[in-house]
C-alpha cells in the first residue's frame, strides 16, 4: 500500500467520522452532547483540512507515492 493511498483512506475515515459526529449532534436533545459532538464534529473537520493539505504536498513533492 502506497503512502498515498494510506492518506486516502485516512482522508475517508476522518470525512466519516466527522459525518457520524455531525448525525449525532442533529440527533440528540441533551444539549451538552449536543455541543460535544459539534466540538468533536469540528476536531474531525480540522484534521480533514492538515490531512488533505499533506496529500496535496505528497501528490506535488513525492508523485512515486501517488
Amino acid at each position: 500500500m502506497t503512502v498515498g493511498t494510506q492518506i486516502q483512506q485516512a482522508i475517508a475515515g476522518v470525512q466519516s467520522a466527522a459525518a457520524s459526529m455531525k448525525t449525532c449532534a442533529l440527533e440528540t436533545q441533551d444539549q451538552q452532547a449536543k455541543k460535544t459532538f459539534e466540538e468533536l464534529a469540528q476536531t474531525m473537520e480540522d484534521a480533514l483540512t492538515k490531512l488533505e493539505q499533506r496529500q496535496k504536498y505528497i501528490q506535488e513533492q513525492e508523485p512515486q507515492y501517488n
